[in-house]
């Protein structure tokens, strides 16, 4: 399990380190409701491509590394597996001039969009958190079956944040 402690840690690692990212997944659900809802295996993580370098040195420096077997891979996203066995999973973003951002869908072109609006902060144990703004992750939970534990996130944020 992906413990607070360990998000707070990585966060604060990051940031020293100059790097901008945004939690989303269901860490980033908890951050938007302020409170832990259920066990998390991982930490999803959007960063600036640019910065990746940085990211992967600052992880790389506390046991973090990169694992190859995940499917999809690069260059949507890429895993790096903690000492501990924590997983951070990670999704390059470019931004755009109008603060919005694209990640990678593939290596054929497609894209993922990030309206510049959905970069919003949340908390995680009382911490201002960068996360993805309610909308981004009802739209990035949207197009697949949906497991369970999507079902009850995507329910919490709909009694704090309803539908819009």
């Amino acid at each position: 399990m992906f413990e607070t402690a360990e998000v707070l840690r990585v966060l604060a690692l990051l940031r020293a380190a100059g790097c901008q990212v945004w939690v989303g997944g269901g860490w980033g659900v908890d951050a938007l409701l302020g409170r832990v809802t259920r066990d998390h295996g991982d930490l999803d993580l959007m960063h600036r491509s640019e910065q990746e370098p940085v990211v992967l040195e600052t992880l790389g420096r506390v046991g973090y590394r990169e694992v190859f077997d995940i499917v999809p891979g690069r260059p949507a996203r890429f895993v790096m597996r903690g000492e501990a066995g924590h997983e951070i999973d990670l999704h390059p973003l470019t931004f755009q001039a109008d603060g919005s951002a694209l990640q990678p869908a593939d290596d054929r072109g497609g894209a993922f969009r990030y309206p510049a609006d959905c970069f919003v902060e949340g908390a995680v144990h009382g911490a201002r958190v960068p996360c993805l703004s309610a909308a981004q992750q009802r739209h990035f939970h949207s197009g697949y079956e949906p497991r369970e534990r999507d079902l009850l996130d995507m329910a919490a944020l709909r009694a704090v944040y309803g539908d819009s």
